[in-house]
């Protein structure tokens, strides 16, 4: 069974950190999180399989996290794609010649930004977003990735975030079994400071939004949960 693949996002702001580990989960990605270039640091074992940076970080600033990394040989061939607000040329020029892969200015399309990583991956040789179409379904519940909806029967099903994060993890894979961790890691990111009850909760609340549909996920005690295969 194939990973998802693991993006480190090193954001300082606490509001597009969460849009963007949202974003990258609902498309199948694991994402790692970093407020800092010294937390970043602390974040790269294992690997990350590309790292999204943003240039106005404290002490640390992006551009010279970024020469560490390329100066690193356990580090160079990772992908990095700047995600910063500063959009004059010279800071675009300056990203691409210390090794950059690509540069997005914020504010960004969340759609472009998923794309733009693929196109990087695949580029590395990579196989972008891993396994998953873009649209899920089974027994009537439908999950779409592009647009962040989920019907059942034809009907709209309002999801937060992290419920939106854990369905698609489940969906991915019927029969297939997931521990809490693994489904907190895909709803919060790696590293998230929670207890794998928050998992349970999740599970809950979705269970109860889905109505019929609910018990297409399934309880493996003491393990976590699958869906219905």
């Amino acid at each position: 069974m194939n990973q998802p693949l693991r993006i480190l996002l090193v954001e300082d702001d606490a509001d597009i950190q969460e849009l963007v580990r949202y974003n990258l989960a609902a498309g199948g990605f694991l994402p790692v999180c970093a407020a800092t270039g010294e937390e970043a640091l602390e974040r790269l074992q294992p690997p990350p399989d590309l790292i999204l940076l943003d240039i106005m970080l404290p002490r640390l600033n992006g551009l010279a996290l970024l020469d560490s990394l390329k100066a690193n040989p356990a580090t160079a061939a990772i992908p990095v794609v700047m995600l910063t607000a500063r959009g004059a040329e010279e800071d675009i020029v300056a990203a691409l010649e210390a090794g950059a892969d690509d540069y997005v200015v914020k504010p960004f399309s969340p759609r472009v930004l998923l794309a733009r990583i693929e196109a990087v991956l695949r580029r590395r040789g990579e196989q972008g977003r891993p396994r998953e179409p873009v649209v899920i379904e089974h027994h009537g519940l439908q999950l779409d990735r592009r647009r962040y909806q989920v019907r059942f029967a034809g009907r709209p099903v309002d999801l937060t975030a992290s419920e939106f994060a854990i369905l698609a993890a489940l969906m991915e894979r019927p029969g297939w079994v997931r521990t809490r961790q693994q489904l907190l890691d895909r709803a919060k990111g790696e590293g998230y400071p929670a207890t794998e009850r928050l998992v349970d909760v999740q599970i809950s609340n979705l269970r109860k939004k889905l109505g019929e549909a609910g018990r297409l996920i399934e309880t493996v005690r003491g393990i976590g949960y699958r869906f219905r295969e």
